[in-house]
């Protein structure tokens, strides 16, 4: 007996590729996808080390504050290169 088998793979996306929207396999190279992938490696550093064992709800508020300018940042970099004047 002769199966037929059939294989999806499917990519799963790193944490800061989800921030940042390069969670998709159809992305053009473009200036603006590389500033996205940037701020994804910064956002890996950052869950990277930040320690689950020493939290506190200081801690806390600092990674998601810090978490939310990263995402800031990238959107006022991208407003910046798409602007024409």
């Amino acid at each position: 007996m002769e199966e037929n088998v059939i294989i999806k793979e499917t990519k799963i996306y790193k944490f800061g590729e989800i921030l940042v929207g390069l969670d998709s396999e159809n992305i053009e190279e473009s200036v603006e996808v590389e500033v996205r992938r940037k701020f994804a490696e910064i956002a890996e550093l950052i869950l990277n080390n930040y320690s689950t064992e020493d939290k506190s709800p200081v801690k806390s508020l600092v990674f998601d504050h810090t978490i939310g300018e990263i995402l800031n940042a990238q959107m006022c970099v991208s407003k910046l290169l798409k602007t024409k004047i």
